[in-house]
């Protein structure tokens, strides 16, 4: 009877210990049940610009219509003299007819973007116009320069929402309108041109004007030299954009921290 009470007691403590063993096994591999954290949505890409968000005095010179054959290389020469990068929007057809001042602009590290074929107004054209216009500037510059145009800017400022997403979509250019604008198209004058620039410059603004007309070309060294006097950095609108996009997501970084510690 004590061997049999001893046999029992035997096999329940080897029952007890092999359950012991498995239970632990068991817990080692169990997934850890971490609470879920929250992620913040990210922004999606925009399709125009009309100013930027940026950590800095940086802003963005942007001259249309040309190129001009006498006063667009007069310009390139101040900017040039000064080391200051500036984004030329050009009209196809003026591209085609200068190609060596096209050159220059990319050689001397300016950025070109699109302004159409012969400057119509968008949202007066039927989709095939619209295409032809973009798609036939943007191939001329491409072709004289050797790379791809990624942005364009729509003249006069006529566009829509649905027209910069199209273009965003169709052609992978960003749809570009300004923050200053000098009127230097209206009023010849060079003296308005420089006050209007340096009263409307702000850190992130896209600033128009025309490298096709005397005045305003006449009035862009005392503009290049007083916005270098206030300690304004000039960059190409692409660089104005990638700080912009980097300054997003630091602040959907900041959020989603914010989200969650609470």
């Amino acid at each position: 009877m004590h061997r049999e009470n001893l046999f029992a007691l035997t096999i329940f403590s080897l029952m007890a210990f092999c359950y012991e063993i498995g239970a632990s096994q068991l817990g080692a591999v169990q997934p850890s049940m971490a609470e879920p954290t929250a992620t913040p949505a990210v922004a999606p890409s925009k399709a125009s610009y009309s100013s930027c968000r940026v950590d800095g005095p940086y802003i963005a010179m942007t001259f249309d219509d040309g190129p001009h054959p006498i006063l667009t290389p007069r310009l390139l020469d101040m900017l040039k003299v000064r080391g200051i990068k500036a984004t030329f929007f050009l009209i196809g057809q003026n591209a085609a007819e200068y190609p060596d001042i096209v050159r220059r602009m990319a050689a001397e590290g300016h950025e070109i973007g699109n302004h159409t074929w012969s400057h119509p107004q968008l949202t007066k054209l039927n989709p095939a116009a619209l295409r032809e216009e973009i798609d036939r500037t943007s191939s001329t510059i491409a072709e004289i320069v050797g790379k791809p145009v990624l942005i364009m800017r729509p003249p006069y400022g006529a566009t829509s929402d649905y027209i910069n997403h199209w273009i965003n979509r169709e052609f992978g250019m960003k749809v570009i309108l300004w923050s200053v604008d000098p009127l230097d198209w209206k009023y010849r004058n060079s003296a308005r041109v420089e006050r209007q620039i340096l009263a409307g410059a702000r850190p992130g603004a896209i600033i128009l004007s025309h490298d096709i007309h005397a005045t305003t070309v006449a009035a862009m060294p005392d503009v290049f030299d007083s916005l270098l006097a206030k300690g304004y950095k000039f960059v190409t609108v692409s660089e104005l954009i990638a700080m912009d996009e980097a300054v997003r997501r630091m602040q959907q970084g900041e959020a989603g921290t914010s989200a969650g510690a609470q």
